[in-house]
């Protein structure tokens, strides 16, 4: 977390980093509040495949913030940009260095 804030350092943004965790387990590695308390949240997971229980974390997350949640994001090790669902997407983490947007 502390990389992450070095970074939010250098935005134009005003960005607040927290992580989430309901009392039943579920859990969301990095969250993101930004302007007008917007709330983005990112997965992590080192594995090439993704499943929709994968999601459960990003989804407990957008029903707790509810109009402010604006996207939860899984960043894993496959080659696609898959949709799960409303404002849910599984992103490979080399699309973090790509040029074109995924």
């Amino acid at each position: 977390m502390q990389e992450l804030r070095k970074l939010i350092d250098f935005s134009h943004m005003t960005i607040t980093p927290y992580h989430f965790r309901t009392a039943g387990g579920k859990e969301v590695d990095i969250v993101l509040e930004g302007p007008e308390r917007a709330v983005v949240g990112i997965e992590v997971k080192a594995s090439a495949n993704v499943r929709h229980s994968d999601f459960t974390g990003l989804q407990a997350l957008a029903e707790a913030a509810g109009s402010k949640f604006r996207r939860g994001v899984l960043i894993y090790l496959g080659d696609k940009v898959l949709p799960f669902g409303d404002k849910l997407n599984a992103m490979p983490v080399s699309a973090l260095w790509s040029k074109s947007r995924p």
